[in-house]
């Protein structure tokens, strides 16, 4: 192991020169991508976590702006489920 910063896991290292061990890194790498990518939970769980993250950092910057946001997104959606619910009834 070297004394380098480590990679991340889509990154082959430089200075491979085995040609075995260095298709073991690229096809790590690549499955390491494709775990990434098509893991959707994961990435929308990490989106939300960002967004409540800015929503926080907003809410301590300008707690009225913030209230009227929740408010307002509150009313969005009831009313989203209030037209659901007529179209429904109908």
């Amino acid at each position: 192991m070297s004394s380098e910063a480590p990679h991340p896991k889509t990154v082959v290292p430089s200075g491979i020169s085995d040609p075995v061990e260095l298709a073991r890194a690229e096809l790590k790498a690549a499955l390491a991508a494709i775990e990434i990518k098509g893991n959707l939970p994961r990435r929308a769980a990490e989106a939300t976590q960002r967004g409540a993250v800015k929503a926080r950092a907003f809410a301590q910057k300008s707690p009225v702006a913030a209230a009227a946001a929740a408010a307002g997104a509150a009313a969005a959606i009831g009313f989203a489920i209030w037209g659901a619910a007529r179209l429904i009834a109908r």
